[in-house]
């Protein structure tokens, strides 16, 4: 029996450290946000920085694992073995749930995830010694402690609040103070600005990341503490007097302030937050050893966990481990840069391509908001009005290359973000990192403009998503952990191998479509890059030249994807293939998205061209997309009633129909393909050639059509085989009568 309990608790042991991994990369983004977005230092330095404060803050926790130790259930109340259930479930649970929020690049908090796996697993097991209680002795208030959860639950609604509103007032005050083009006001205010802020930082340290620490203890700590006000005040003057010096010797202070906040909220983070990740597995370990000491003279089924009731002082060796294993995963979790990601480009400055659609309520609250500013604007003086936004010119706006945003909105995000929380803490209020960091960030991006007319509402449906996918969290993990335990309780130790293996599939899987999902992202990087390109061109004939680069690339791909799709839709429907036909669907509603994002370029390119020669070469650049357009949605219209046909088990087409229309089917390919060739070799001599055999074609298909009708007037073969199949001749029609203009409007785009 102690073996099989010693599995259990190595087998958390493995869960922490993956746990480690999927919760570091989501929370990455309450401190590399500011860093990262405004490009303060290189990628490698702003990593370096990040995991030196997180081995700090892990080397400096304070250690205590009290909240999964006695915060939610009693375990006084608790077996060995009902506590070692709860705790499976709820590591099986965390692991899972913060790995599909990584995916999805969505920033939640995994202070909400973990107490509210506890509260479910408690309440599961709760019930359950409610149901097998015949003497009455137990209920949920002696069983469980609510309290933790209720006050994680009014946290959200607190932070989101507060980061929000205090992130558009003070972000809105310091550009009034400093604009876009802060090199030309930073003397005036650069010294104030940067002691105050510098001094907020190390507040923020001492506060949420030191304060409790066992390490930073004895009577200079206690000094420290008991003359908070004085230090704060010291502080003030020197680094204000340091950071103008630095400013005196061309030393950029706002990227001094950026860095100096990451490092202070990577300290905290992994200072305080590591409870979410360890905390359980290390209360695992501390029922086990109690267990283990009665020597054999108790059952796990009789003996209570009494022990977990006193706090535990964490040994320093797993807190060092711990910080290794997030510094790691803080490197090397591509996951941490999507969920980073996710963040940025809801607050990035320039327009461009959003993450998120459009919902109603954004919609309405845009509409809402646009009325109540244009009436607010009507009541202030017209000189008040035009001085403001002269403060908000963004056509001066200084910003390092690549960044979403420029310096001084960096600044106020991390200053920001840790004084509230360490406010927050001081006053005992339940202020989450993860919500902080990102509502500051969303409310100093709509102080700043970055939520324009073109954008505002794309913007408020990712805030809203996010925001929605922190209850989500809540719910999700409360129902998923109580189900899981009620199986692990019902199923004994089978139980417990199958979720283990349930638990590894599901990782897995998520790690394969994140990998299909990276593979769509890598096409869309391409196509900014090219507008990246387009943007540093010197001159109209370098701007042409990768104009008409670009486009040979696309159409020579999309050109491509139709003979590989229309094989494979073909394909599909003669075998029957369900499953092909469904991919070839998904497919298809990529390449639109992603032919979408290629007219950007367009738009772009002509505005890089001299006058003379931007109308035509743009009109064909248009025509080429609008043609490959047509080509897809042909495609599309083909697969779509061929998909709905085998999924409704309709009759295959016969033997007759599919040997003519593979005969053509082959040909239309080959033709594809050659078209390719032309453009990718951009030579177009036998386009004569191809523009005849598109015509052969044309001909063939509209032969196999009059074929068709005669068997449907001679009332032989299925009407609705008949329908599918010539609406598989027509739409192949199309496709090559599109491939055919597409290639006659490219030799135009790139000949002189």
């Amino acid at each position: 029996m102690e073996t099989f309990y010693l599995f259990l608790v190595l087998f958390l042991g493995v869960l922490a450290v993956f746990d480690l991994s999927v919760g570091v990369s989501n929370d990455a983004v309450n401190f590399l946000n500011a860093s990262i977005g405004s490009k303060a230092a290189s990628f490698r330095v702003i990593m370096i920085v990040a995991a030196t404060g997180i081995l700090v803050g892990a080397a400096l926790s304070n250690g205590m694992m009290d909240i999964a130790r006695h915060g939610i259930y009693q375990p006084q109340y608790f077996y060995f073995s009902e506590i070692m259930i709860i705790l499976v479930a709820v590591m099986l649970t965390d692991v899972v749930l913060l790995d599909i929020f990584n995916s999805l690049g969505m920033p939640t908090s995994t202070t909400v995830s973990l107490v509210f796996e506890l509260l479910g697993g408690t309440v599961a097991y709760s019930l359950i010694k409610i149901a097998n209680d015949t003497e009455g002795i137990y209920h949920l208030g002696n069983l469980m402690n609510t309290d933790k959860a209720l006050t994680v639950i009014l946290a959200i609604f607190v932070s989101v609040a507060i980061a929000f509103i205090f992130g558009v007032l003070v972000q809105y005050i310091s550009r009034l103070i400093f604009t876009f083009n802060y090199k030309r006001t930073a003397k005036y205010f650069i010294g104030l600005f940067g002691g105050l802020a510098a001094t907020a930082i190390i507040y923020f340290m001492l506060i949420k990341g030191l304060k409790s620490s066992p390490i930073f203890a004895g009577p200079f700590a206690d000094y420290i503490f008991a003359n908070t006000q004085k230090v704060v005040l010291l502080c003030f003057i020197g680094f204000t007097i340091l950071m103008q010096i630095l400013y005196w010797l061309r030393v950029n202070v706002f990227k001094v302030i950026v860095l100096m906040g990451t490092f202070a909220l990577a300290l905290a983070f992994a200072g305080n937050d590591l409870v979410n990740f360890i905390g359980v597995p290390l209360a695992g370990v501390s029922a086990y050893t109690d267990f283990v000491s009665q020597g054999g003279s108790v059952t796990p089924d009789s003996y209570l966990m009494t022990s977990l009731q006193g706090s535990a002082q964490t040994p320093w060796y797993y807190l060092i481990g711990a910080g290794i294993v997030m510094v790691i995963a803080l490197l090397t979790s591509k996951k941490a840069h999507n969920v980073i990601k996710t963040s940025v480009d809801l607050s990035r400055q320039s327009e461009g391509d959003e993450q998120f659609g459009t919902s109603p309520v954004a919609r309405v609250l845009v509409r809402v908001c646009t009325n109540a500013a244009n009436n607010i604007v009507k009541i202030i003086p017209n000189s008040t009005l035009q001085w403001i936004d002269s403060r908000f010119n963004n056509k001066e706006m200084i910003m390092e290359e690549g960044a979403a945003f420029d310096l001084v909105r960096a600044s106020v995000n991390v200053v920001l973000s840790g004084l509230l929380i360490a406010i927050g803490t001081s006053l005992k209020l339940p202020l989450s990192t993860t919500y902080v960091a990102f509502m500051v960030a969303m409310g100093t991006s709509l102080a700043d403009r970055a939520w324009g007319r073109e954008s505002a509402v794309f913007r408020i449906t990712g805030v809203l998503s996010v925001i929605g996918g922190w209850f989500i969290t809540a719910g999700a993990a409360f129902t998923i952990c109580f189900i899981v335990t009620l199986i692990l309780y019902v199923g004994g130790a089978p139980a417990i191998v199958v979720m283990i293996a349930i638990a590894v599939y599901t990782l897995i899987h998520s790690q394969m479509m994140y990998k299909k999902k990276k593979r769509k992202e890598a096409l869309k990087e391409e196509v900014n890059s090219t507008v990246t390109q387009l943007r540093k061109a010197t001159n109209s004939r370098e701007a042409l030249n990768l104009f008409r680069q670009h486009s040979r690339e696309e159409l020579k791909e999309d050109l491509l994807f139709a003979a590989n799709t229309l094989q494979d839709s073909v394909n599909g429907f003669i075998n029957e293939n369900l499953k092909e036909l469904r991919r070839v669907m998904a497919d298809i509603e990529e390449k639109k998205v992603h032919l979408k994002q290629v007219k950007r370029v367009g738009t772009l390119g002509v505005t890089q061209l001299d006058r003379e020669i931007a109308i035509d070469k743009g009109l064909y650049y248009y025509q080429g997309n609008d043609f490959a357009s047509e080509i897809v949605y042909s495609i599309r219209r083909l697969a779509e009633p061929c998909k709905l046909h085998i999924d409704n088990n309709f009759k295959p087409l016969d033997e007759i129909q599919k040997k003519d229309f593979g005969i053509v089917d082959t040909q239309v390919i080959a033709y594809l393909t050659r078209c390719a060739e032309m453009i990718d070799k951009n030579n177009y001599d036998e386009l004569l050639t191809l523009v005849n055999e598109a015509s052969r074609l044309h001909n063939a298909l509209t032969q196999l059509k009059k074929e068709e009708l005669k068997r449907i007037q001679g009332q032989s073969g299925s009407t609705k085989v008949s329908m599918v199949y010539l609406n598989m001749l027509q739409e192949t029609t199309n496709v090559v009568n599109f491939s055919c203009n597409l290639i006659k409007v490219s030799k135009k785009f790139q000949m002189e």
